[in-house]
């Protein structure tokens, strides 16, 4: 265990971008390289993380869009001021990866160096978004209106405006979503920068998706690839009855199932030791004890689960964002569209498969994580398509990244492709993302009205 990492290290780390994908899969699915154009690639110079998202170049391509107009495009916050929000915001999840590219970003915008100091050293009007990043990154749901009042109303000072918050509502979510990503694929930090974010090295094992390299062969543990391959079956299996079932329930039995669900993924959590956090990283967190906590905790009174169709991105959250953040309503748009669709109709040795209600499956589930409910979506089928290790898996990417483990990415899907397990995280960021957004800009609502 290295004295700074909250991850097992059973022996010395690989090379490569990842800790977790060997390079030699990166290089052979890598394609997509027509999406990296120069513009698009200066805004962070993120050589690693485009490198694991090159295995999605429909993905990357909208993703780089949407960086670049969040980092680099006129907008009412200084360009230092974004870099530092994502410092701060990245620093929740112990993101040294973020946390150095942003830094670098951070002075070569102009920014005052002595911020970097720590979070007391930054502007009076940075350190007042500290409680609303906390809440963002670990328990979106208890964001309210007060919270937006307390920033935007006149006499607050200094004073946010709607147009600077939503900016920096969208770059908080941005960072710690991405945080969830570079965790859950092991990502390394770029060459040069200190290796205070260390993974486990990567393991022979195996997207929704592409089909391009070799499954894991048969080892000398012939029992184990055997079920392995017997999971990637009864998988299929699972997913053709889910689709041919065409039984209604009452509203009533679909909440029931809501609830189960909700309260099954109460264990779905790994215990992994927490290690000492680095100052580089400490000096940007103010309550550092302030971590996720289950929305529904057990023996308390559960929060107000958020209906979609009380409040969803398709009805109210894009149309308030674009009112006050356009451009941002458009690309984030896309790019939520464009992750649920993303499919090869392939999974692990199977072709021609239709993986959409794998992926629904996926998406709702971190949704009910986070208190979204889908009325008309049968819970049921979570339990069905999802076997506890993914389970695991998912909900400590999503809600404490800096605890994913090798033996978690390892455990879940042992015959699927590496870029399948990286479709899972990409879904997995989004859903997240969205999440968050839709709590704080459900708040931003009540506030405007």
């Amino acid at each position: 265990m290295k004295e700074e990492s909250a991850v097992e290290l059973p022996q010395p780390l690989s090379s490569g971008p990842s800790a977790f994908i060997p390079a030699e899969v990166i290089l052979d699915e890598g394609t997509g390289q027509e999406v990296m154009t120069e513009d698009l690639l200066s805004v962070s110079h993120a050589d690693h993380l485009v490198s694991i998202m090159r295995l999605h170049p429909a993905y990357l391509s909208c993703f780089l869009r949407t960086q670049n107009a969040l980092l680099q495009a006129d907008g009412p916050l200084p360009l230092s001021w974004r870099h530092y929000i994502i410092i701060m915001a990245s620093a929740r999840h112990q993101c040294s990866y973020l946390v150095k590219l942003h830094t670098s970003a951070f002075l070569l915008a102009g920014g005052d160096e002595s911020w970097l100091r720590g979070l007391h050293c930054a502007s009076p009007k940075i350190q007042r978004l500290q409680t609303l990043n906390k809440l963002l990154a670990h328990r979106p749901w208890l964001i309210t209106q007060e919270h937006i009042q307390e920033l935007v109303c006149p006499g607050a000072e200094p004073r946010w405006s709607l147009a600077e918050l939503i900016q920096a509502v969208v770059l908080m979510s941005h960072a710690h979503s991405l945080a969830s990503f570079i965790w859950g694929c092991g990502i390394h930090p770029e060459p040069g920068s200190p290796a205070e974010q260390q993974h486990p090295p990567a393991s022979p094992v195996g997207n929704l998706s592409q089909s391009s390299s070799p499954l894991p062969e048969k080892t000398a543990n012939q029992q184990e690839w055997t079920d392995a391959v017997n999971e990637v079956q009864l998988l299929m299996e699972r997913m053709m009855m889910v689709q041919q079932h065409d039984e209604e329930f009452s509203l009533e039995e679909m909440v029931t199932r809501f609830e189960r669900e909700r309260t099954e993924s109460l264990l779905e959590t790994a215990e992994v030791l927490q290690s000492a956090v680095p100052d580089s990283i400490s000096r940007f967190v103010q309550e550092p004890d302030f971590i996720y906590q289950d929305f529904s905790p057990r023996g308390e009174q559960s929060p107000p689960t958020m209906r979609a169709q009380d409040y969803s991105w398709e009805d109210h959250g894009f149309s308030l964002m674009n009112r006050l953040y356009a451009e941002m309503a458009q690309l984030l748009d896309e790019k939520f569209q464009v992750v649920c669709g993303l499919t090869y109709h392939t999974m692990a040795m199977h072709t021609h498969v239709d993986t959409s209600t794998l992926r629904k499956a996926l998406w709702n589930y971190i949704h009910c994580i986070y208190g979204i409910r889908y009325d008309d979506y049968d819970y049921g089928e979570v339990n069905q398509l999802l076997e506890r290790s993914l389970k695991v898996f998912v909900k400590t990417v999503a809600c404490h990244p800096e605890k994913t483990t090798l033996r978690m990415y390892s455990s879940f899907w042992r015959q699927f492709r590496h870029s399948e397990k990286v479709h899972v995280n990409l879904i997995l960021m989004e859903a997240r993302q969205q999440a968050a957004l839709l709590y704080a800009l459900r708040a931003i609502t009540r506030y405007m009205t």
